[in-house]
């Protein structure tokens, strides 16, 4: 039996899941599982890189442990956040965190130099002021020292890549969402990054998806007890989950549920155009250089805020327990802007949802309940308004909405996004960002010959839940 190991990480979490084919179908396993928490470190959030690739070691070694070596193996995490290297591979700085407020203002500065306009007519990717430009940015401004002595940036998981095998690979799904690369190059914008001052030897040969990057390096190999191949998936967790989709329906929308919502299409071109910019979707890079355009929304994020917070005040509710009392809310009217920056990283996400509504002279709510229905019908109503904005952009009917991620395990949120978008919603496989980091294991492996064979294997493989609408919404 061929293993293919998928090291998944997210804000919250890791896992170690093994792929294989069992009986012509897809088969995975979790096999490790840790913890990654943000933490303050200088006056900074930041993540501990050297604590996650403990773990990495200690789920390969379980790998070994079951009897279970896998062929290969490739990392997926977030996007925009990255480690300097320099000429002896030691990080410069700690590994600060998109969450950060390093980057307030960085945005105005990067603007003095080159327009918002021009800037997305390049690079085709949503303004956020967490993207890489902005913290290089900030580096550029805080720390110049950095960059003078930095010979690589490596993203998260290319320097997980790194670790294991001693080679700095640049991996062209994750390098998008640093919002300095040509979108009609799929490379980097180099006349934009010698604009914004940034030193052209930071930036690597861009790799796609199904690259091998090489073997585990002797003291991996020593430390995990087997060696094995490290094969680029797309390392950005996105565009694995986007992979892993069952997009069978032309023109269909799928929803990357989780910390954030992702939702958006699917296409072989960019949109770099300037009602796309106004519009704020982003045109990030895909499997096989297909763009995934979309728009980022807050998503779960606030709901693991508000659950975290009851937790800490004594109330230890489940996901389902919030759920459960959102419905019981009865029709609560108020809703917030799940874009807004104010919940990106507030000291207490209640107060940042209650603090909105007065301002917007709204109900403030009085109950949990109130406050999770308030959340879970301004993130239904948010999906509405992008899907709307799709069919306006593409001048086409969306006919489903695909709901892939952990996040589709919200069966309250689920049933809301059916009944306010007035779009049939399938809801699975949960696991999609592994699943779509085996995938383009398996791709490269040649045991699937094309994208569409894979997707067809993940709708016989993994069981998907049919919502139609009842728009019975409240309004």
């Amino acid at each position: 039996m061929e293993y293919y190991l998928a090291v998944d990480i997210g804000a919250s979490s890791g896992r170690h899941i093994l792929g294989c084919i069992r009986d012509g179908r897809i088969e995975l396993e979790e096999v490790y599982r840790f913890d990654n928490n943000l933490s303050e470190k200088n006056g900074h959030l930041c993540w501990d890189l050297e604590q996650l690739f403990q773990e990495i070691l200690k789920g390969l070694k379980c790998c070994g442990e079951l009897g279970k070596a896998p062929a290969s193996m490739g990392v997926d995490t977030w996007g925009v956040d990255f480690v300097l290297l320099d000429k002896q591979g030691n990080s410069l700085g700690d590994a600060v965190a998109y969450r950060d407020a390093r980057t307030d203002g960085m945005d105005a500065a990067v603007s003095e130099l080159i327009p918002p306009e021009e800037l997305y007519s390049r690079t085709g990717i949503q303004k956020q002021s967490f993207n890489t430009i902005y913290q290089l940015m900030a580096i550029k401004k805080q720390s110049p020292e950095f960059l003078k002595q930095a010979s690589r940036l490596l993203m998260i998981p290319e320097y997980f890549h790194w670790r294991l095998t001693g080679k700095a690979v640049s991996e062209y799904t994750n390098a998008t969402t640093t919002q300095l690369v040509r979108a009609t190059d799929k490379d980097w914008d180099w006349e934009l990054i010698k604009r914004l001052g940034y030193p052209e030897r930071l930036f690597g040969k861009l790799a796609f998806p199904g690259t091998e990057i090489g073997e585990f390096s002797p003291e991996v190999c020593r430390e995990a007890g087997f060696s094995c191949k490290v094969v680029l998936p797309g390392t950005h967790d996105t565009a694995s989950a986007v992979l892993a989709a069952p997009l069978s329906a032309k023109n269909a929308v799928y929803i990357s549920s989780g910390t954030w919502s992702l939702i958006g299409q699917e296409r072989l071109e960019p949109d770099c155009s300037e009602e796309s910019r106004l519009r704020n979707f982003t045109n990030e890079g895909g499997y096989e250089g297909r763009f995934r355009y979309l728009k980022n929304i807050m998503g779960l994020w606030m709901v693991q805020s508000v659950r975290r917070e009851r937790k800490a005040a004594g109330e230890n509710l489940s996901f389902d327990d919030l759920c459960e009392l959102a419905q019981q809310a009865g029709d609560f009217p108020s809703l917030v802007d799940v874009s807004d920056e104010c919940f990106l990283a507030p000291d207490s996400m209640e107060q940042a949802v209650d603090d909105f509504c007065a301002r917007t002279g709204q109900p403030i709510p009085a109950t949990t309940g109130e406050r999770m229905l308030c959340i879970y019908r301004s993130l239904a109503y948010g999906y509405r308004k992008a899907v709307e904005e799709l069919e306006s952009l593409t001048g086409k009917v969306v006919p489903c909405i695909h709901i892939v991620g952990g996040g589709s395990k919200d069966w309250y949120l689920n049933r809301l996004t059916a009944d306010v978008t007035g779009k049939t919603v399938c809801v699975g496989p949960t696991e999609a960002t592994a699943l779509g980091n085996v995938l383009a294991q398996m791709l490269a492996a040649g045991i699937f010959t094309s994208v569409k064979e894979a997707r067809q294997a993940v709708a016989a493989s993994f069981a998907v839940e049919t919502i139609e609408s009842s728009r019975e919404e409240l309004v």
